[in-house]
């Protein structure tokens, strides 16, 4: 009995030890964000008062232009990425056609390439289509190369679904597209939430593709207006750390929401990490 006290609490130690030093950082910014600059110089690293609210008011301001853009663009992307996803997906599970096996390898072999190596053909190819310093230069590339993983993904649930339920559907004059709205797309809410969430937060947080698209500050994501906002609190660190916490809200925010979806769909078995 005592062995077995002392292993729960060892166990739950290390898990609430390690849960603290990961929320540790986020505590540290959080108390940064609410100095001013006496106050950050002379007790830098401990709490003190009074807490300067209006450095959130600073940032905001500043800030939520960006915050704006990085919704317009991961918005569009992973409602774009996911229907394109669905409609490819479902006929290369369920429907047979020539060539079927060949085109999803084909497809998948696309993961094989790192994206590092597609930047410059696609950047000339941007350039080409007159889609610099425009939505459709981030919405493009993202849509079309976040496909790839989703297609994958979406293409071996829906294989696991069981066949007779598609058969009693066509035997009931039910179409393709009915099938996949009506019945194959509410029973993959799960995995669609998980590949959103993590669609979201691969265009959220990418910095390299937008530097080289956008130049327009009216169009830049938060991972580029952060650069620009941080150039503008250079010394002033309150309002540069309170910009920080309010960039990390949003997906904070997601997660909260999309957490149950999230865990189910990656506990599916369809994706493994």
């Amino acid at each position: 009995m005592v062995k077995t006290n002392t292993g729960f609490l060892i166990k739950h130690g290390t898990i609430f030890l390690l849960g603290l030093l990961t929320m540790l950082p986020f505590f540290v910014l959080l108390n940064l964000s609410l100095k001013d600059l006496t106050q950050f110089n002379l007790e830098r690293w401990t709490v003190s008062f009074p807490f300067h609210f209006e450095n959130y008011t600073v940032a905001w301001q500043t800030i939520r232009k960006y915050i704006w853009n990085s919704f317009v663009i991961s918005g569009v992307t992973v409602v774009g990425v996911l229907t394109f996803s669905c409609l490819a997906a479902y006929p290369l599970a369920r429907m047979n056609f020539f060539l079927k096996e060949k085109v999803y390898f084909l497809i998948i072999s696309l993961l094989m390439i790192p994206f590092i190596l597609t930047l410059v053909p696609l950047f000339g190819l941007i350039v080409k289509l007159h889609m610099l310093d425009s939505w459709l230069g981030l919405w493009g590339p993202y849509i079309a190369g976040g496909q790839i993983f989703c297609i994958f993904v979406l293409r071996s649930f829906f294989s696991s679904l069981p066949e007779e339920m598609f058969e009693a559907a066509r035997v009931d004059g039910g179409s393709e597209l009915r099938i996949l709205f009506g019945i194959v797309l509410p029973l993959s809410k799960a995995i669609i939430a998980t590949l959103g969430v993590l669609n979201i937060l691969g265009t959220w947080n990418d910095y390299i593709w937008p530097l080289m698209v956008v130049s327009n500050e009216k169009l830049m994501p938060l991972s580029l207006g952060l650069m620009t906002f941080q150039q503008l609190f250079t010394t002033n660190w309150g309002p540069l750390f309170a910009g920080y916490v309010i960039a990390s809200v949003p997906l904070i925010v997601l997660f909260m929401f999309a957490s149950k979806q999230f865990v189910e769909g990656l506990s599916s078995g369809s994706i493994k990490m």
